[in-house]
């Protein structure tokens, strides 16, 4: 049987917290899922789990029920069960850090104040494996815990819509070329973390 790709969308469960910008990870998953027509989602392993083919790879798509920052207690059961190698395995999660819709591609590292990764690193043992942050915009003033949790506004959907649709994109050349093709791809040429 041919080896199985994981992609983990970080997000917290239930409608209170659809559209969040903390939720842009399961946004991804939820793309992803729609690209083939009649996927479902099943519940195992505290997550929603789907298995889609792209570009002739089975891919796993995972979101995690068990609220960002437990994270780590559905992904570490998944790498675990199916003895996924770590390179097989990316991470995508919001960044308070980087401009709205902006991508940015590592393969390990640290968490950088994401508790979703940092709760993944404590399960698995170790913070080398690969994320892909999508940046949800400037809080300004506003609480960090605060503005995560708020919706987009709309005049901000063009922007996310268009980081999601790079991520499905930079996902696609992870799956058939691994980590490094896409971080030269997608992070840019004046990115201190290409090659990193």
């Amino acid at each position: 049987m041919a080896q199985i790709k994981v992609v983990v969308g970080l997000g917290n469960p239930g409608s209170k917290y659809e559209d969040t910008r903390h939720n842009i990870g399961f946004d991804v998953i939820d793309r992803l899922a729609l690209c083939q027509s009649g996927t479902k989602f099943a519940r195992k392993f505290d997550a929603e789990i789907a298995e889609i083919e792209l570009d002739f790879q089975r891919v796993m798509l995972v979101k995690p029920m068990t609220f960002m920052n437990l994270s780590g207690k559905s992904v570490g059961q998944i790498i675990q069960f199916y003895k996924i190698p770590l390179v097989d395995l990316v991470v995508i999660c919001d960044d308070l850090s980087l401009p709205l819709g902006k991508l940015r591609i590592r393969g390990g590292g640290s968490a950088g104040g994401q508790n979703g990764l940092k709760d993944i690193a404590r399960a698995l043992g170790t913070d080398q494996f690969p994320r892909f942050r999508l940046g949800i915009g400037d809080r300004g003033i506003i609480d960090a815990a605060d503005y995560v949790l708020a919706k987009f506004r709309p005049s901000e959907r063009p922007a996310v819509d268009g980081g999601i649709l790079t991520t499905m994109q930079a996902i696609s050349v992870w799956v058939n070329q691994g980590i490094e093709p896409a971080m030269n791809r997608f992070n840019g040429p004046s990115d201190p973390l290409t090659t990193k």
